[in-house]
């Protein structure tokens, strides 16, 4: 089974499923979306842009915790009608907001992802180090219940010293499944070491620096690659493809395409 474990939702759902079958895809771990630049007039930095200034505004944090937990929740509603429209195509992955209490992360974690059967939480995006570091909480609500994988954006404006801090953080919690998105972007050899020497570190092979980075991904650690396509930001059909250019074999790309999202989610 092919699993792109890295899409967000688009609207209508059945662009996404259409994207999916044209790219061989059979399953799709969605996430929520706040900006849906599908829905842009054209693929100009106007039109783009204009779809974007939402996110913008959420990540240089001048949205209150209460606008942007009330964005969320409404996120989370859209998630679930598009599961629904297809369950047999979508698994589901939940946000969750930093700068809760310890307390409250673990009841957000309890009422939301749990209770909604998504198979992890994130899509995270520090926009700082401070961020990051609020993501403490919520490894210590995983830490006795390392079902739910943590799916963490590790490219820009992620900085290098950011990704060391949340190193930090999958040393400290060392049972708790992390998904380093975009694989740490220009910092791939960075990432791609640690992830060979921590156990419950993956790479989420989406947005790829450079084809070389996944190329040695798939060649280092190929039990902890994932495909995924970052749709609408990319095409499922192409980020296949280059996985399938460069793997060292027809059983690493197996691994990569749906064996390892399978095996870390269990689905």
């Amino acid at each position: 089974m092919i699993v792109d474990s890295h899409q967000h939702v688009m609207l209508p759902t059945s662009m996404q499923i259409r994207k999916m079958d044209d790219g061989g895809v059979d399953r799709t771990i969605l996430f929520t979306t706040t900006p849906h630049v599908e829905r842009a007039a054209s693929a100009t930095l106007e039109a783009i842009g204009a779809e974007m200034q939402v996110l913008y505004q959420l990540l240089s944090g001048s949205c209150s915790p209460e606008i942007r937990m009330g964005k969320m929740m409404d996120t989370i509603l859209e998630l679930n009608r598009a599961i629904q429209t297809a369950p047999d195509r979508f698994y589901g992955f939940g946000p969750v907001p930093l700068g809760l209490s310890e307390q409250a992360t673990a009841d957000w974690i309890s009422q939301h992802i749990v209770g909604n059967s998504f198979k992890g939480i994130g899509e995270f995006t520090p926009g700082s180090e401070t961020q990051i570091k609020q993501l403490e909480p919520v490894f210590k609500a995983l830490e006795n219940d390392q079902t739910l994988p943590v799916w963490i954006h590790t490219f820009h404006p992620v900085t290098l010293n950011g990704i060391k801090i949340l190193m930090e953080l999958c040393r400290k919690y060392p049972a708790v499944p992390v998904i380093f998105g975009h694989m740490g972007g220009s910092n791939w050899m960075d990432v791609i070491a640690f992830a060979k020497e921590h156990g419950q570190a993956y790479l989420d092979l989406s947005a790829a620096f450079t084809p070389l980075s996944v190329k040695t991904a798939l060649t280092e650690v190929p039990e902890k690659c994932l495909f995924g396509s970052d749709a609408p930001f990319g095409e499922p059909l192409l980020c296949r493809h280059l996985i399938e250019f460069v793997s060292p074999s027809c059983s690493v790309t197996e691994l990569a395409l749906g064996g390892n999202i399978e095996r870390l989610l269990q689905i």
